[in-house]
């Protein structure tokens, strides 16, 4: 069904799925046409970054998304950021303060500093560097806030009745969809302006992991590309992988 004039989702629910984003990823290899958006109550294989596992108890928004945009495979990484700028919009409006809700690069979005939500990007190139297609999968803690280790976790049942996950997804596909007409339209810049807008102060400590290796710093904002600046040693350096570390 199209929940927006500008983008035409096809929303499909299913009570159980192995994973929403694997189910996006075997359609897509199948020549499915974007703006398929699939929603799961419960996963029973759900994912996050790095092959860790994401607990799926029912409740909480389990929605993955299949786009094909136009672009250099290189650039897919952005779409993460700009996923995390419509999920805080989305989010925002179900709390009693926005401000507790903060983006933490490249794919978390925080609340009162403790993980909420995660995106994953999945993508394929063609032999030109293209875009093939793109999947986003995105995990929000609504009801519930499953155990993550070495990580705090908060759902948005701590501070408010946690909303049906179709309502939060009705939500989210629409920002989804403004933020992708604005990249197109405008590029990359008022994305990366609205996700400095969630972003850590200014100066904030912040130690990135690097496989096995630790840097430490402090948050000097994205790069025009959405590569995460880190001041440290007494210079600016720019990183387009790693994991920052709370």
């Amino acid at each position: 069904m199209s929940l927006t004039r500008q983008f035409p989702w096809r929303l499909q629910i299913h009570e159980v799925l192995p994973s929403t984003s694997d189910l996006c990823r075997s359609v897509a290899a199948a020549g499915e046409p974007e703006g398929l958006a699939v929603l799961a109550h419960r996963q029973t294989q759900g994912r996050g970054s790095r092959g860790r596992a994401w607990g799926s108890p029912a409740g909480n928004l389990f929605l993955s998304v299949l786009l094909r945009p136009q672009e250099r495979a290189r650039d897919a990484a952005q779409w993460s950021l700009l996923a995390g700028v419509a999920l805080g919009e989305a989010l925002a409006g179900y709390l009693p303060d926005a401000s507790a809700l903060r983006l933490k690069w490249p794919n978390d979005v925080l609340l009162h500093g403790k993980k909420l939500a995660g995106i994953l990007v999945d993508s394929s190139a063609d032999a030109d560097g293209k875009v093939e297609w793109l999947v986003i999968g995105i995990g929000a803690n609504l009801a519930v806030a499953p155990e993550v280790p070495g990580r705090a976790v908060a759902c948005l049942a701590d501070l408010a009745a946690p909303p049906p996950p179709e309502h939060v997804a009705e939500t989210l596909l629409a920002r989804l969809g403004h933020w992708r007409q604005v990249r197109e339209g405008a590029g990359f810049a008022p994305v990366r302006a609205a996700w400095l807008a969630r972003a850590p102060a200014p100066d904030s400590a912040v130690t990135l992991r690097l496989g096995e290796h630790h840097l430490s710093g402090g948050f000097a904002g994205l790069g025009e590309d959405g590569s995460l600046l880190l001041a440290s040693e007494g210079r600016v350096r720019a990183f387009t992988t790693g994991e920052v570390l709370l």
